[in-house]
């Protein structure tokens, strides 16, 4: 089963990656998203968009997209909440501080991610990948990732605007180039006629 590692949520791909532009967002991964404020004592929530919560122990630093710059926050301490992450950060004591950024993107760079292992990759770099069948025919972009929970599944658009979803194992998915831009994939006996 190939594994698609979260890191950037495929919203923000497509933004960055439907418009044609190289930005940040090829070079950072996001790992949480700030929804509230915790207390009075300048600690957010984070809700995780990384496969591991338990990763922010290690983060020392974090990129702060508040949509015009990146700013660096230096994580003064972590807890954990139910599916929630605490931190607090350095420099912000109180909630005045940080309640401006409720809702704003946390970032790493791509030194600070994990190691992939073999057949992962980042849903980030997948975004915007030409998908070829192994007839030669091209099916079109490959727009979004599903996570399932079972298998992952590659939302593909094809050139006259129909998805077609493929499900993320091997006897589909047959090889990733990221370097080429492509997937190459089986497409399965009746999933083209979803």
């Amino acid at each position: 089963m190939r594994k698609t590692v979260l890191s950037v949520d495929s919203v923000n791909c497509r933004r960055a990656h439907g418009k044609g532009i190289h930005n940040y967002m090829e070079e950072t991964l996001r790992v949480g998203v700030i929804t509230s404020t915790h207390g009075v004592r300048g600690e957010v929530k984070v809700f995780p968009t990384t496969d591991d919560p338990e990763r922010f122990k290690t983060l020392k630093k974090v990129l702060l997209d508040t949509g015009k710059e990146l700013l660096p926050m230096e994580i003064q301490q972590v807890r954990f909440f139910k599916n929630m992450v605490i931190l607090k950060f350095k420099g912000f004591d109180n909630i005045n501080d940080i309640e401006i950024y409720k809702g704003k993107d946390l970032l790493i760079t791509r030194d600070q991610a994990v190691k992939l292992g073999p057949d992962e990759n980042f849903i980030v770099d997948l975004i915007g990948l030409s998908v070829v069948s192994d007839e030669g025919e091209d099916l079109g972009t490959l727009t979004d990732v599903l996570l399932t929970g079972a298998n992952d599944v590659y939302e593909v658009t094809m050139p006259h605007g129909k998805k077609l979803l493929l499900p993320a194992i091997r006897q589909c998915i047959l090889n990733v180039d990221l370097d080429e831009g492509k997937v190459l994939v089986h497409v399965l006996d009746g999933l083209m006629d979803l």
